[in-house]
């Protein structure tokens, strides 16, 4: 863990976290901005004040600026002093108490919580033990009344969009391949993805719900891939287009990335926990290699 010698003793806990990403430039921390990362990070380093060098977290998946979370999963290493700090209050003691003390800080009225926190199995990773990560996106298109209340939720679209075109779209996209056209580039970074489930579906108040999973997700992906479907919803792509541009595997014009409000990360999934381990080991070798 940064700022611990390396023969200090640590023990990891495994926060759940939701937040309102309208307000952050994304997940992770930069200087003179602000994001989930930094806001979590003083907070901890608040907590941990006397108690040595301050936490850092570590994420299952980060998010994007603008992009929400129900079901972030983050890591955290702490050493036996600040462990122990943790059973200094009554009625609030162990692992448990630091989701209530970093929620305390951050009020009432914030747009992170942290939902809860406790001892990480052995072996965790919030990132490389991951196995998936699934997302959800929702639109209001022009066959329901715009709803103010959702503005920061809910993508608007001005045209009436065709679901079961665009979940026949969804549908011929899963699988393993190269999503270099629905991704944007960061130097080192492969574009090689597991896409897992990707569907569409109206909900009884006529939202249209995506649902999209995959073992993890390059920059952009998941919003470039709404945006894809939303043409062929209205008509100006087909799904076989959708494939096509895929396999071309060069970014393009012939749609328009969807907006990040619409966005949330809903849920992180693991292994058993006698697995967590080796899947750790493999992500981090796969990851080298693909770079």
């Amino acid at each position: 863990m940064e700022g611990q010698p390396d023969d200090v003793e640590l023990t990891r806990l495994r926060l759940d976290i939701a937040y309102d990403g309208g307000g952050f430039a994304g997940w992770g921390a930069q200087p003179g901005l602000r994001t989930v990362q930094g806001e979590l990070e003083a907070a901890l380093a608040t907590v941990f004040q006397r108690h040595g060098a301050p936490p850092r977290l570590t994420v299952a998946g980060r998010t994007d600026a603008g992009v929400h979370a129900t079901g972030q999963v983050a890591h955290v290493d702490l050493s036996a002093p600040q462990l122990a700090s943790l059973d200094e209050r009554r009625g609030q003691s162990g692992p448990g108490s630091l989701a209530r003390r970093l929620n305390g800080i951050a009020g009432l009225s914030s747009d992170v919580v942290v939902l809860a926190s406790a001892l990480a199995p052995a072996g965790f990773d919030a990132r490389f033990s991951a196995v998936w990560r699934r997302y959800e996106y929702r639109v209001g298109d022009a066959s329901i009344p715009r709803n103010p209340l959702l503005r920061g939720h809910v993508l608007s679209y001005p045209s009436v969009l065709d679901v079961d075109a665009m979940d026949a779209a969804a549908s011929a996209l899963i699988g393993l391949h190269d999503w270099a056209t629905y991704c944007k580039p960061r130097e080192g970074s492969t574009t090689i993805r597991t896409l897992q489930e990707f569907s569409w579906r109206r909900l009884p108040d006529g939202i249209l719900l995506a649902e999209v999973r995959a073992d993890a997700f390059c920059h952009s992906m998941v919003r470039s891939l709404v945006g894809a479907c939303i043409a062929v919803g209205e008509g100006k792509l087909s799904p076989t287009d959708v494939v096509l541009l895929r396999d071309a595997e060069t970014r393009t014009s012939a749609f328009k990335v969807a907006p990040a409000k619409g966005l949330a990360l809903v849920e992180v999934g693991y292994p058993p926990d006698d697995e967590l381990a080796t899947r750790a080991t493999q992500t981090r070798a796969r990851r080298e290699t693909l770079r």
